[in-house]
């Protein structure tokens, strides 16, 4: 039996076209969702790109589709600093019967507002970590300890941003943890270490709009490989 959480971002039919030549219908992974849907498979799915290239819009797409809150947390967060996020675009869920509703995003450039939200509304029931105390690593990992449990989907923007090499390594085995308990996870990522995490789905985002491949193949791959065996190859280019 299919348990996946979201089956399908898709196209409403009965939608008004998005204006041709306006943003963000001009990104192509945008576009290409908007005539085409988006297929989230089991497990996890992540988005690798450049600076620029679509990522993050998707993700903040598929955010507002979920009734997310757009700069993070779930469905009831109640917090907004600046509204810059594209919204729904009239997309849809496709959800698969049965499966659990349960999803959370998190946000790297605005996690300072939800830890702030969390921490002036803070649970009956839960011992909210004081999150502004600790290093935006360490708060990141807690929260998403703290909210990622069991089935759900959970959604990540550039969670590296916030991370060392050994803290994204513990992003992996926990979200990897949280695969194998059923959970859906889209990451969107510049972190070769993330973008390799076991079983995922790896989609490059680009001009091309959005590719399925594999991380021997991703040019973040080749291009961190080059700049460890050489640093200077690429340093000597640069001033």
């Amino acid at each position: 039996m299919d348990r996946r959480p979201v089956r399908r971002l898709k196209p409403d039919p009965a939608a008004p076209p998005q204006p041709a030549g306006t943003w963000p219908a001009t990104v192509p992974a945008v576009a290409q969702i908007l005539r085409e849907g988006l297929e989230l498979a089991p497990g996890a799915t992540v988005l690798v790109g450049e600076n620029g290239s679509g990522k993050s819009t998707v993700l903040e797409i598929l955010a507002a589709a979920l009734g997310l809150n757009s700069e993070g947390g779930s469905a009831a967060a109640r917090h907004r600093t600046r509204t810059s996020e594209p919204g729904s675009l009239d997309l849809v869920v496709e959800r698969s019967p049965g499966a659990p509703r349960w999803a959370y995003f998190l946000r790297d450039e605005t996690l300072h507002g939800l830890y702030s939200y969390l921490e002036e509304n803070r649970h009956p029931h839960r011992s909210e970590t004081a999150f502004h105390e600790l290093s935006h690593g360490e708060a990141f990992l807690s929260l998403l300890g703290d909210r990622a449990r069991g089935p759900g989907l959970y959604v990540l923007d550039e969670p590296d941003a916030a991370l060392s090499f050994t803290g994204t390594l513990s992003l992996v085995a926990r979200l990897g943890d949280l695969v194998s308990q059923g959970a859906q996870v889209v990451v969107a990522t510049h972190s070769p270490v993330l973008a390799a995490l076991p079983g995922a789905r790896l989609l490059e985002v680009g001009p091309w709009g959005l590719r399925e491949t594999s991380w021997d193949d991703l040019e973040l791959t080749a291009s961190w490989q080059q700049f460890l065996t050489d640093p200077r190859s690429f340093l000597r280019h640069l001033g």
